[in-house]
């Protein structure tokens, strides 16, 4: 299984990312980009048709945890530990909003994402996040193991 299908299998078993038509546009060793369509479910203002927030940090700690998939050799269930979004400006209404993320530190025990949100570029980012994930499988058990004693009785 390639990782654009892995990642595409992840996000499809998401019953919120299915409700908001999310949808893996890109997903290689370089990170994950999903995308968000733009519709009445995620305004925040109806009288401006401004994306809600939640909309975008749902994006965004969405496409940090599934970038996981990028980086690990087997899959992994990694829950959000903690997540900081910078918003920059809001949303353009009527656009899509793409998610970018990445892994730039695997650890036996911790995953440290980051990444962008973004409609027309990467480098005019509607939000930048960080976020780190706890590792439940085989990498965190694997670096429980303690080493087994050499010689002598306790």
């Amino acid at each position: 299984m390639t990782i654009e299908q892995r990642a595409q299998s992840f996000l499809s078993v998401l019953r919120h990312c299915q409700l908001l038509g999310m949808t893996v546009e890109q997903a290689d060793e370089n990170g994950l980009v999903i995308k968000l369509p733009y519709s009445d479910l995620i305004i925040g203002n109806p009288v401006t048709g401004v994306v809600h927030g939640g909309a975008i940090t749902t994006l965004m700690d969405t496409c940090c945890g599934i970038s996981t998939v990028c980086y690990l050799d087997e899959f992994e269930i990694c829950p959000t530990l903690d997540l900081r979004i910078d918003y920059m400006h809001p949303a353009e209404p009527g656009a899509p909003i793409f998610g970018f993320a990445e892994c730039y530190r695997v650890t036996p025990t911790v995953i440290f994402t980051r990444g962008v949100a973004y409609q027309q570029s990467r480098e005019e980012p509607l939000a930048h996040v960080v976020g780190t994930f706890m590792r439940m499988g085989k990498g965190a058990i694997d670096s429980q193991k303690v080493p087994a004693a050499s010689g002598g009785t306790a």
